[in-house]
């Protein structure tokens, strides 16, 4: 590591350090997990063409055909484990740097890291939903088996994840809890987000302006890089924060 970088990195661990930190992931910070972002090249999105399989629409024609995606998603979750990312933003947490996580990830990997305060954007695979009389089931593996899909033992209605879909609105509560968190936090960490998925998108800009400072941390420039971003780390978050534990520990 260059002179350069260490001093940004003691910069960054010292600005952690103090505390109100708020992280924001996408996508990014999971592939070092095994899940492929939904539009990257190995992603769901090339396989099953969004425009067909995930509309809430499409859900309520055909849940049969969706569910076809839902099993292939949900084998890609069960294989994959929190990484380095996931478990140091845990580990912040609980030495008090950290207040939350905001997340627009549905595969609840920072939950089983051991983050306990995690808002879900984007709804979470955790959970399955009955459309029709709003009865939740925890998800189990066993729901994959059922043919044509998991039905409501309620009302024999088909279950969905409780994740958003396209042409559902996110999770008002969720969302409400996500501004509040940006708008006082004093560092927001960006991490594996491209910045183009609104209404989430716009969580980095109201944290800035209200003054926090902005970490992030991406393999690739985002529509924050050049704009907002006040430490830019062009790299895999969990060689970041191998990197960064030199510094904080």
């Amino acid at each position: 590591m260059d002179k350069i970088k260490q001093d940004l990195m003691k910069e960054v661990a010292d600005l952690i350090k103090q505390g109100g930190v708020v992280a924001f992931t996408g996508a990014g910070i999971s592939v070092e997990s095994g899940i492929p972002p939904f539009r990257g090249a190995k992603g769901l999105w090339s396989k099953y063409n969004p425009e067909e399989y995930a509309y809430i629409e499409t859900f309520l024609r055909n849940p049969e055909k969706v569910w076809i995606m839902l099993r292939e998603m949900y084998r890609c979750f069960s294989e994959a484990k929190p990484n380095l990312a996931h478990l140091v933003l845990a580990e912040f947490e609980t030495k008090g740097y950290l207040e939350a996580v905001i997340t627009q990830n549905i595969d609840s990997l920072h939950q089983k890291a051991g983050s306990k305060k995690v808002i879900e954007l984007h709804g979470s695979g955790d959970r399955l939903v009955c459309l029709d009389c709003e009865k939740e089931y925890p998800f189990i593996e066993e729901y994959l088996k059922l043919t044509p899909y998991p039905k409501c033992k309620r009302c024999n209605k088909p279950l969905k994840p409780a994740i958003v879909f396209f042409g559902e609105p996110l999770p008002e509560k969720a969302l409400s809890q996500a501004f509040e968190l940006v708008k006082s936090c004093k560092v927001l960490i960006v991490i594996g987000t491209s910045g183009v998925v609104y209404p989430a998108a716009y969580l980095p800009y109201e944290a800035k302006r209200s003054g926090a400072k902005i970490i992030e941390i991406n393999p690739e420039e985002s529509a924050y890089t050049n704009s907002i971003t006040d430490y830019f780390f062009k790299e895999k978050a969990g060689e970041f924060f191998k990197n960064l534990s030199f510094f904080y520990n």
